[in-house]
């Protein structure tokens, strides 16, 4: 079994409160049918899952994007080969699909980021452009960091540059995914932890299958082999950690990435510019979230918001 993989959100296998000890039922009431009823609702209405791809021209963001949901989601252009112009300003690119499996849909946008830090060197460590858009960005959404085109390294070389990457996000107080404060139990600090001591993942995009020792299998063609980019054997982790990656968006977290983006981040964001339009009166309840400045810091911490869970909301990664 997949080190990395969970079972459905923990929260439906929690204990009861000792305060509210379950009640005994004379006879069968029905309750399970609930879950039926959420089931029919959600292969009626599908899913919908935004991924937004940072990163030099170059690194492969399309072949991952593809290579992560086994389709045509985003066509590789000059531009991403490393080739053409650099743009001169940053714009948002953004694409739209519907991709079914058994008769699941899952809406999905991704947004590419085309140009950005393409003129600055950061082969050694995060670069300081990299880190102040981390600092903002882990606020809104839900951070990822991965290591691209990891083939390009040595293992030794990987697990130097991992190292650095994870004194960065240390030092820097760049909170990544999964947070530490959001795991809800003994379940999920065990699979967390192992989580984020792999994080930065180390990943190589492919979208051509070849044939090795009789298999098929995904990957990509040097002179020097084939880099597999396996979904099944977990023996090939030491080629690539992509399998790692694809089971934490969409394997075991994706419905934990929502709730986190729907009831913290954007209830945050919320709140942040509720407050500096000045809608909100300034009492007790004054909750103040904006970016510190040289005034005395405030003396109430930011509101803590509860995740609820089966809530298919716009999320944001």
């Amino acid at each position: 079994m997949d080190p990395l993989r969970r079972s459905p959100s923990p929260c439906s296998s929690r204990p009861s409160s000792p305060r509210t000890p379950p009640c005994e039922m004379l006879g069968y009431v029905g309750i399970e049918a609930v879950l039926d009823q959420l089931k029919i609702k959600a292969m009626k209405m599908g899913f919908e899952f935004n991924i937004m791809v940072v990163g030099q021209s170059g690194l492969g963001k399309s072949t991952m994007v593809n290579t992560l949901f086994k389709s045509k989601i985003w066509n590789c252009t000059p531009l991403d080969l490393g080739q053409g112009p650099v743009p001169q300003t940053l714009q948002l690119h953004s694409v739209t699909h519907v991709i079914e499996e058994k008769g699941v849909k899952l809406k999905l946008t991704v947004t590419d980021t085309p140009g950005f830090g393409d003129q600055i060197n950061n082969d050694k460590c995060l670069r300081p452009l990299d880190i102040e858009f981390l600092q903002r960005l882990c606020r809104t959404v839900n951070v990822v960091p991965v290591i691209a085109r990891a083939d390009s390294l040595t293992i030794e070389e990987r697990e130097n540059f991992r190292q650095r990457i994870q004194h960065n996000l240390k030092t820097h107080c760049i909170d990544v995914y999964p947070q530490k404060c959001f795991d809800e139990d003994i379940n999920d600090r065990i699979l967390n932890s192992k989580i984020r001591d792999r994080i930065p993942f180390a990943v190589v995009g492919a979208d051509q299958e070849h044939l090795v020792n009789g298999r098929c299998v995904l990957g990509r063609k040097t002179k020097w082999g084939i880099i597999e980019v396996s979904y099944l054997a977990v023996e090939n982790m030491a080629h690539c950690e992509f399998p790692l990656l694809r089971d934490l968006l969409i394997r075991s977290h994706l419905q934990d990435l929502k709730d986190i983006t729907h009831n913290v981040h954007y209830e945050n964001y919320r709140v942040c510019r509720l407050n500096q339009s000045h809608m909100l009166p300034r009492g007790p309840g004054w909750v103040n979230l904006g970016p510190t400045s040289a005034s005395p810091p405030a003396t109430h911490a930011p509101s803590k918001v509860r995740r609820r869970t089966h809530d298919n909301s716009t999320e944001g990664f």
